[in-house]
């Protein structure tokens, strides 16, 4: 059946490669749902994002290349990373960009970007200075202090060989060779991340791949719209492939330990890899203080990465129910994320998918349960239904102490309207409000959230406190487009507290840790984990919401290494750095 009809990424149908128009239908658009009751507890709060990008200083531009051919990595975008690279306790801003291709080349030569913040939200693009000013066709990035020297490394992945760049004081060297992380000129890397796999106090780095791709493989496949010529392919029609995982060995250097370590997933018939990964969340999922890996794969099915010890993965993501949607079909998966947003001992899997296809939300029912698809029930279904998703996080933009969500969309298609009326190629981006146990749907969808309304080909997505007031703003790349960095302009009293781990006997980020925070009698849950969305990371101090409430009752640190620390909290509205106590 797949050889003959199968679902084109442009949320058309393919026959051989002739697309036609399959617009849903109303009644395949129906979702059967509990009714949201109107009342005034349901209702999100009045908070308004600001696009800031050009005020702020950021004058990137995404460039993909694009030339007329369209061939799949010009769709793909590329992402973004908040880090503080310079130690002065702020958020910078690294942002990926991509290169015109060979014998195509425009007027301006694109490069790798990195904006130093002053502490207020104004940012000043350092690329050159800081030695980062390269062209390659990025992806993503990841960042980690892989040598646990108290500065930020970074990885960035790529279509062809990747990159590591070692930050040595606030200047960028490139050791990706010493380091052995470059992987093949013939792959094509999307999201990565640094985790410390084997707890042994250094950061390791897990590289997702993505397709078997080449021009000619490309060109070969010969996609198209109806009427409209040749179109962007889906990777379906292209092979799988495996992802990688580095150990590290310490004095700079990492091994591939992909085989011995199980992650390696091929088809038992064919042996061809499986594998097509897009996303990547790290994160304790069964509480036994190993680290384990979920990959968001687009047209087959999500996996999960069990660590089970002595440095070895087994794949269950079918065994815990986060393979398929709630129809038990393969989607088409970009961005991921996990949290504890009930505040309870449940897990929350969200996966933002393709047009046509609401995004994921697979919620446990405790420690270690298998998970199942409540999207529908939760209020992400059918509102999600027609969205294109990209980066997707759980964040608490209100501060209230409950984790809302956030979805960046964007098509792949320039064109889409023309075929699908439904469709656009640029799209807003979605907020959807916790509201707790008040409401009878968890989350309300925000209608008016000042720019965030403004349609955008979203892809990588993450956010950080980028001015000091204890909320969180967002940036959103665009694909082929200008990034787009909004401020949280929320004014609603709540009180906060962010926290930023120092690991000693653990890695020197704490990647891994986990926090819990109780304040009002409520217990949230936080993992230091900042590799998450889509091809992107996040900042690495964990910011709780606090509301009304004005003290912390009880604050306690479950570190890398299984040791566990109390901290008394004797002051809020405030960023607290800890430091793992000795044995």
């Amino acid at each position: 059946m797949k050889a003959m009809i199968a679902l084109l990424l442009t949320g058309v149908w393919l026959v051989g490669c002739e697309a036609t128009q399959t617009e849903p239908s109303a009644k395949s658009e129906r979702i059967e749902s509990t009714p949201v009751v109107s009342k005034a507890v349901d209702r999100p709060p009045s908070v308004r994002f600001t696009d800031i990008t050009e005020q702020a200083g950021i004058d990137f531009v995404h460039v993909n290349g694009a030339y007329g051919e369209r061939l799949m990595p010009e769709t793909i975008g590329s992402g973004a990373a908040f880090l503080d690279y310079d130690n002065d306790g702020d958020a910078d801003l690294f942002l990926v960009n991509s290169r015109y291709w060979a014998g195509h080349e425009g007027a301006d030569v694109p490069y790798q970007a990195l904006y130093q913040n002053d502490g207020q939200g104004r940012f000043t693009d350092v690329t050159g200075q800081a030695g980062l000013k390269l062209t390659f066709y990025g992806m993503g990035v990841a960042v980690g202090d892989y040598d646990n020297d108290g500065w930020q490394d970074l990885f960035v992945s790529a279509v062809g060989e990747n990159r590591l760049f070692r930050n040595e004081g606030g200047r960028f060297r490139e050791v990706t060779r010493e380091a052995g992380v470059a992987g093949r000129a013939s792959d094509w890397s999307s999201s990565s991340a640094f985790l410390d796999y084997d707890n042994d106090g250094d950061l390791d780095l897990f590289v997702v791949n993505y397709v078997k791709w080449s021009r000619k493989i490309d060109l070969e496949i010969g996609f198209k719209l109806m009427g409209l010529g040749r179109a962007y392919g889906a990777p379906n029609h292209f092979t799988g492939t495996n992802s990688t995982l580095y150990r590290n060995d310490g004095a700079g250097r990492f091994s591939d330990v992909s085989q011995a370590a199980g992650i390696k997933v091929v088809d038992p018939v064919s042996g061809v890899p499986v594998g097509m990964g897009l996303g990547i969340v790290p994160a304790d999922y069964d509480l036994d203080g190993r680290v384990d890996i979920f990959i968001a794969n687009d047209t087959v099915r999500n996996f999960l990465f069990q660590n089970i010890g002595d440095g070895r993965y087994q794949e269950i993501g079918v065994f815990e129910g986060i393979a398929y949607d709630r129809d038990g079909k393969a989607t088409g998966s970009m961005g991921i994320d996990i949290a504890r947003y009930r505040n309870d001992q449940a897990m929350g899997l969200l996966v933002g998918n393709f047009a046509n296809e609401m995004s994921s939300l697979f919620v446990s029912s405790g420690r270690g349960a298998p998970f199942g698809d409540e999207a529908v029930l939760e209020g992400v279904g059918s509102e999600t239904r027609l969205s294109l998703t990209f980066g997707v996080f759980f964040f608490d933009y209100d501060l209230d102490g409950r984790l809302d969500l956030f979805h960046a969309n964007g098509h792949l298609e320039h064109e889409i309207n023309k075929v699908q009326p439904s469709q656009h190629y640029a799209q807003p981006a979605q907020l959807f409000w916790n509201c707790g146990e008040a409401c009878s749907r968890r989350f309300v969808e925000v209608n008016d959230a000042g720019d965030l309304s403004q349609p955008m080909v979203g892809r990588g997505t993450a956010y950080a406190d980028i001015d000091r007031d204890g909320d969180l703003d967002i940036l959103i790349t665009q694909n082929g487009r200008r990034a787009v960095l909004l401020r949280n302009d929320q004014e609603l009293g709540h009180h906060w507290l962010r926290i930023k781990l120092v690991g000693v006997a653990a890695n020197r980020d704490a990647h891994g840790a986990r926090i819990e925070l109780t304040a009002g009698g409520v217990t949230q849950y936080r993992e230091v984990m900042p590799a998450r969305s889509y091809m992107s990371q996040v900042e690495l101090p964990v910011t709780f919401g606090l509301g009304d409430f004005d003290s912390v009752e009880k604050l306690l640190i479950h570190w890398p290494d299984d040791r566990k620390q109390k901290v008394t909290v004797s002051k809020i509205d405030t960023l607290l750095v800890i430091e793992q106590a000795p044995r």
